[in-house]
């Protein structure tokens, strides 16, 4: 199950630009997967589940998981990475990039890569083990040629697989078999990229030696520095102020999506000088502020978006915490800033 290290994962902005350029919105991806608005304004953080439920707003918007595989998985321009994945594009050669992305997505669960070179082939296997489940068809399939794709443009070469393998089924192979330059073997026991282990010696035209010194020890630096300086109760209202928008949520979903028991967590809040009840109602306050201070939502779009059904519930909560209205609250801090 997934660790609290690895729990946060970063949304870029260059994933919403690349929506932009097949005509999807980021707001309907992030409305269909029941996810904050403001998700798609800022580089966000997400856990698993709502990660999963990004690719999976943007299958069901698409249709065709063929097409739209190739379609995303092409229609990024470089600049549009983050650094560990940048990093990759201006590698030695392939095999260098392709190390450097398994070292990289650690920065970027949940997934990750195992790569394994075998006489003739280069055998690169998805990992999900903590999460506890496998992600979308979508998010598997654009992995994979996401891996090949940085082949492509590394080398300036037509570079094909050798073999790919899904663990689920596709309708429509047609597509990624001429996209991948091989067989396409679905309802696999993995799911999994096959190289001609002679294409990672081929050099990448845009090898930077410059920018790699540069980029390298930032990124190394930032794998030693995830796990430190975050508490159990940091991250549990980090976890509430994401779900809030899908209602209230419980000790027993916080606790899943930390891989450990309610009695667990509970614990390691109390120890910590916290507690479960408390930590929620400091998630609800600060995020009614964030919202309240945003004029494009209305009163009824902030009680939802912090877990109340209904605005008078809201309203006597918001009482409480600041002794005045939210109308009033909003009306002060707008005009203060102008809006």
């Amino acid at each position: 199950m997934m660790t609290d290290a690895s729990l946060r994962i970063k949304i870029p902005q260059g994933f919403w630009a690349g929506l932009r350029e097949l005509g999807i919105a980021a707001a309907e991806v992030v409305r269909l997967a029941g996810l904050p608005p403001e998700l798609r304004d800022e580089p966000a953080e997400v856990t698993a589940a709502q990660y999963f439920a990004i690719w999976q707003a943007y299958a069901d918007l698409v249709g065709g998981i063929s097409e739209a595989i190739i379609q995303l998985s092409t229609v990024f321009e470089t600049a549009y990475y983050p650094p560990s994945v940048l990093a990759t594009y201006h590698a030695r050669d392939y095999r260098d990039a392709l190390n450097r992305m398994t070292r990289y997505k650690q920065l970027c669960p949940p997934e990750r890569l195992r790569i394994t070179e075998e006489g003739e082939s280069c055998i690169i296997e998805l990992d999900w083990h903590e999460t506890g489940q496998s992600g979308p068809a979508m998010l598997v399939g654009i992995t994979l040629a996401t891996l090949l794709e940085l082949g492509r443009r590394g080398t300036g070469q037509p570079v094909a697989a050798k073999l790919v393998e899904f663990s689920f089924p596709l309708a429509n192979l047609q597509p990624l078999e001429a996209y991948f330059g091989c067989r396409i073997q679905t309802r696999a026991a993995c799911n999994r990229l096959t190289l001609h282990r002679r294409d990672l010696d081929r050099r990448f035209l845009s090898y930077n030696e410059e920018l790699l010194e540069i980029l390298t020890p930032a990124l190394d630096r930032s794998l030693d520095e995830r796990d430190s300086g975050r508490t159990m109760s940091e991250t549990v209202k980090w976890i509430m102020k994401r779900a809030l928008p899908g209602g209230r949520p419980d000790i027993d979903a916080v606790a899943r999506e930390l891989g450990m028991s309610d009695r667990t967590l509970q614990r390691r809040l109390l120890e910590e000088g916290a507690n479960f009840k408390h930590l929620l109602t400091q998630a609800r306050h600060e995020q009614a502020l964030k919202y309240l201070a945003d004029p494009a939502l209305d009163m009824k779009e902030v009680a939802c978006l912090i877990g109340y059904e209904d605005q008078n519930s809201f309203y006597r909560a918001f009482r409480s915490w600041e002794g005045e209205t939210p109308s009033s609250w909003r009306a002060e801090h707008c005009n203060a800033r102008g809006f």
